[in-house]
């Protein structure tokens, strides 16, 4: 997907009298966005900040070398240093043969730092030329500038890592984080990011005032011809942008939220940093008992973390095991700010959100199961999606809904819209999935926040799962066939069927989702479950569901009414 990106001038931190202004320019091919107002806690501001820097900048992808190229240039360079040390030999012995009379010159140490000093300088200076200058380079580490959203309650940044793995948003409460504002408009928009602009707000002090300003003046003047005026246009990878849609899906189901202590954060921080996994299984086991603090046992070593002082006070839940550990080291400089942390739980292996609860901010960090993007590879998250589509009637009216009131928790939205609760679930989720709603995991509310220009389709995110399309064309060819079904504890189903021409197994919990499956599969023999559950597993899973043949959805409105009630009981 192309992306249009134009500012007038650059984001800038710079000194007004005795204080200081840090002036973001605004995206201006985005609807017109205005805020100007004294940052209260500027030291907070930029140690929140920097967190949120971390975010965008992770990249933990193994990147593995070619070395054929380097074995062919060791054989030729090799010969050729072979050939060149013999030449040199030669020359040397027989200069040495010429000049045996001769004096070594007075200046040749001088001479010959001058020139090392030289060739070094400009060997740096082009090293940091290109460390700060190139474009492309920049654009991979973030492919796109971080997103503002300015509401009447809070503004909030959000930004999406360069390994497409983690999403992390940054929320300020209005009152609480700014002095009066006269000059505001409320919207989404993108700001103008750079090195420098990280670098000058290591330079925030408390001892002086600093505005936070969204600079409006770009959307007033004319650009023609104006030397700071400057357009880039982005070409996103998919898997980005899919990325990014789908950790907002994720966020707009309901969840399990377990509140932890900053000393059981900074325990499992230390333990992250001193201690390196050389097996598998390495994820953090969440042992959740009403009543009682939770448990963090840290695997493979079995490592267990109490977080005193918390209670959990959910519904009864098996043990929940998440991945993607590693990538909470981000939340280390938070430490000294954070009051608590709550995780919203979806189930073992699937997305999982972190907010760093500190005043009048917080910061959200979502994370994949797999430093690899899990968001869009594997099918995972599509097992916890609603089984059927909302109408479109349903779906308009409840962006004129949301519009309107800019942000309303899940009971207000459902008192004024016509549609069951299971419907308007579904509904705002696949407004999450378009960029156009956001949930804000601690207020409770949904927010309407324009995340791209316009709304997102297939087009632009492209198809689903290659295993969901593969399941649904088997579905339509009539390949699925439910052979056994065998009735466990507590509502789980066990199925085994034939599908094309393999035999799988597939586990169904008491919420109808798959927990465990076998198949002898090329995808399961070479992912398992890390990327989901394989189309024959996808296959009898709809089938069980009424998902008929021909991909339309029978039993509608039963099947939603199923799904709701499976995940009523865990809003957080």
């Amino acid at each position: 997907m192309n992306i249009k990106l134009a500012y007038l001038g650059h984001s800038s931190l710079s000194t007004i009298g005795s204080g200081q202004l840090l002036n973001l320019a605004p995206n201006l091919s985005r609807e017109p966005v205005a805020f100007d107002a004294a940052l209260k806690q500027p030291l907070r501001f930029r140690e929140a900040m920097s967190a949120l820097h971390d975010v965008v900048i992770s990249d933990l992808r193994f990147q593995p070398r070619d070395k054929t190229a380097y074995e062919e240039w060791k054989k030729n360079e090799h010969r050729r240093v072979e050939a060149l040390r013999r030449e040199t030999h030669k020359k040397a012995k027989d200069d040495i043969l010429v000049r045996r009379a001769a004096t070594v010159p007075r200046d040749l140490e001088r001479k010959y730092n001058s020139l090392r000093k030289k060739y070094w300088g400009a060997r740096q200076k082009y090293a940091n030329y290109l460390y700060w200058n190139d474009i492309e380079l920049w654009r991979r580490l973030m492919p796109c500038d971080p997103v503002i959203t300015i509401a009447d309650d809070v503004a909030f940044f959000e930004c999406f890592s360069a390994d497409e793995s983690s999403y992390g948003c940054l929320t300020l409460a209005r009152n609480d984080s700014f002095g009066p504002c006269d000059n505001m408009q409320f919207g989404t928009t993108n700001v103008d990011y750079s090195w420098d602009l990280y670098n000058h707000f290591q330079s925030l002090r408390s001892y002086r005032e600093t505005r936070f300003r969204v600079d409006p003046q770009g959307f007033e003047v004319v650009s023609t011809g104006n030397p700071d005026y400057r357009e880039e246009k982005i070409d996103l990878p998919p898997t980005w942008l899919m990325g990014f849609m789908q950790v907002q899906q994720a966020m707009a189901l309901p969840s399990t939220r377990v509140t932890l202590s900053r000393e059981a954060i900074y325990s499992l921080l230390v333990w992250l940093k001193r201690n390196k996994a050389k097996a598998s299984p390495r994820a953090i086991r969440f042992e959740l008992n009403p009543g009682k603090p939770p448990r963090l046992v840290l695997e493979p070593w079995g490592t267990v973390i109490d977080s005193l002082g918390t209670t959990y006070d959910g519904p009864p839940t098996m043990p929940i095991r998440v991945w993607g550990r590693q990538r909470l080291l981000v939340l280390a400089r938070l430490l000294p700010l954070a009051e608590r942390f709550d995780v919203h739980l979806l189930g073992t292996g699937l997305p999982h959100f972190w907010v760093a609860q500190m005043g009048e901010m917080r910061l959200t960090l979502g994370l994949s199961g797999w430093t690899t993007n899990d968001w869009t590879r594997g099918s995972a998250l599509d097992l916890i999606l609603p089984p059927a589509e909302p109408s479109d009637e349903l779906l308009q009216q409840l962006v004129r809904l949301l519009k309107a009131d800019r942000a309303a928790s899940f009971e207000t939205i459902c008192r004024h819209t016509t549609a069951n609760p299971a419907e308007v679930l579904a509904g705002l989720g696949q407004l999450a999935h378009t960029g156009q709603v956001i949930r804000d995991l601690t207020a409770g509310v949904y927010r309407y926040r324009q995340i791209m220009p316009q709304a997102l389709g297939e087009a632009q995110l492209g198809p689903p799962s290659p295993e969901l399309s593969a399941a649904k064309n088997l579905l339509r060819t009539g390949n699925v066939k439910i052979t056994e079904k065998k009735d466990l504890d507590r509502g789980a189903v066990l199925l085994v069927g034939k599908v094309e021409n393999q035999k799988p197994e597939v586990l169904i919990d008491g919420d109808g989702r798959i927990k465990r499956g076998k198949c002898m599969c090329s995808h399961y023999r070479t992912y398992s479950f890390r990327n989901g559950p394989c189309r024959h597993m996808i296959a009898m899973h709809r089938k069980l569901l009424g998902i008929s043949e021909g991909g339309e959805r029978e039993r509608k409105g039963e099947l939603l009414d199923a799904w709701f009630s499976g995940l009523r009981g865990r809003w957080s």
